[in-house]
């Protein structure tokens, strides 16, 4: 077998090992945010964020920790609430703990890494919200966000628009009967599996790349690259080339954490691995998508105020848990391809079998059809003027399915094919 094969499967080895190891940690932390998303509607969050105060941050931290986990999906979603009369500041507020205060994150880290960086993570992404807010009220300009706001409205197609639009949250009842009813299972079905197909790329590139890292760079290279020979200089450097890589690496959501902790176990530092997990939002793609959604010079803002904020949160994190004596010293579970009948391998099984019925569900309740639109809604913004003569060309407000658009009502409510919350939407005057 040649070297270059043999480095391959070495590659491959090492991704699957990986990819067992966070299985169960994945369906788990899916089926959870799943659970969330039924429950909690995202039809009212524009009026839960009208300004940048330190109330409507929180709130805007709580939803993004009900929402899903994926980056395209909160970057999209943030536009759109944006766009409904949402302040900017605490839209990107909502967006960064969409990403860092997620259920299925926090499983991974504790599996692969250790308690220790879900802490770190948990309290990173609240102080990294509390300093962009910082620098958005101290350099953001009325005209930067005026220009912002007019590029916004055009409505530019990014990625994931209809995972963005998508809630089917069943908002009636107590909150058991909700999760255990046909709607509220119904939704859990659908938003597992959005989810899983939304990240789904991302958490496959995270784990080649980190098994081609673990494979083929030799320790050398990371020794240098991160000043691991001068201890107390490589925690400064940490936090800074840690987003660096992030954004170069194409991998966000929690594809990510495969690859952070091949980084930690070549030795970049603690708050190195903290600001490269918080860096999901602001890797090329993303990037691009600023750019389209709010102009060049505010993708430009957006990411020198991220990166300097989630440095600086990293930094501070660093030497608190190293003041605390929380730094681990051991290493992230990151070993060759092997199976054995051990608590992973029963878990995975157990977590496959739920995993089969969401997705079982999912197919049997309409999901396909709305899977084919995830990427772009069906019926945002103002619609064209429907036949002459017909009931909804009166200039008013109506009531839409984004998926179905024959459903329109006048009245809010759910879609009677799939569930989902009707989406208002105003209809021109002939």
């Amino acid at each position: 077998m040649g070297p270059i094969v043999h480095g391959i499967l070495g590659a491959l080895s090492m991704a699957f090992a990986m990819f067992w190891e966070i299985l169960w940690p994945l369906i788990l932390g899916f089926a959870l945010s799943g659970v969330v998303q039924a429950v909690v509607s995202k039809s009212e969050m524009s009026q839960l964020l009208p300004d940048d105060s330190s109330r409507s941050l929180a709130i805007a931290c709580g939803l993004g920790a009900a929402s899903s986990s994926c980056s395209y999906a909160a970057v999209a979603l943030a536009r759109s609430i944006f766009r409904k009369g949402a302040n900017f500041t605490a839209t990107m507020a909502f967006e960064l703990a969409s990403t860092n205060l997620v259920a299925e994150l926090a499983i991974i880290l504790v599996v692969l890494m250790g308690w220790q960086f879900m802490v770190a993570e948990f309290a990173g992404a609240p102080l990294m919200v509390a300093i962009m807010a910082l620098l958005f009220r101290a350099f953001l300009s009325r005209e930067l966000l005026a220009a912002a706001k007019l590029q916004a409205d055009k409505g530019v197609a990014g990625i994931m628009e209809g995972h963005a639009e998508m809630d089917m949250a069943v908002t009636e009842g107590p909150l058991l009967r909700r999760i255990l009813s046909t709607r509220g299972l119904t939704a859990i079905s659908h938003y597992f599996v959005m989810d899983w197909v939304s990240v789904g790329f991302d958490i496959a590139l995270g784990l080649i790349l980190a098994g081609a890292l673990a494979a083929w760079v030799p320790e050398s290279f990371w020794r240098v690259f991160f000043l691991t020979a001068r201890p107390t200089l490589s925690k400064f450097w940490g936090p800074i080339v840690g987003p660096f890589v992030a954004i170069i690496s194409f991998v966000c959501s929690v594809g990510n954490i495969p690859l952070a902790a091949v980084l930690w176990n070549e030795g970049i530092s603690f708050g190195g691995v903290v600001a490269f997990i918080l860096a999901d939002l602001i890797v090329l793609p993303i990037l691009d998508i600023y750019r389209r959604y709010y102009g060049t010079k505010m993708s430009l803002f957006i990411l020198a105020t991220f990166y300097f904020s989630m440095s600086f949160a990293s930094l501070v994190i660093e030497f608190a848990f190293q003041g605390l004596g929380l730094v681990p010293s051991h290493r992230a579970k990151v070993v060759e391809a092997s199976l054995s009948l051990n608590y992973t391998s029963v878990l995975n099984i157990i977590f496959l079998g739920v995993a089969g019925l969401l997705v079982w569900r999912f197919f049997t309740t309409g999901g396909p059809e709305m899977l084919r639109h995830m990427s772009h809604p069906r019926g945002e913004g103002v619609r064209a003027v429907p036949e002459v003569g017909s009931e909804h060309a009166q200039g008013l407000a109506k009531y839409v399915c984004p998926m179905h658009l024959d459903v329109i009502q006048d009245q809010p409510g759910n879609c009677p094919k799939c569930g989902m919350r009707l989406t208002e939407q105003r209809y021109a005057r002939p």
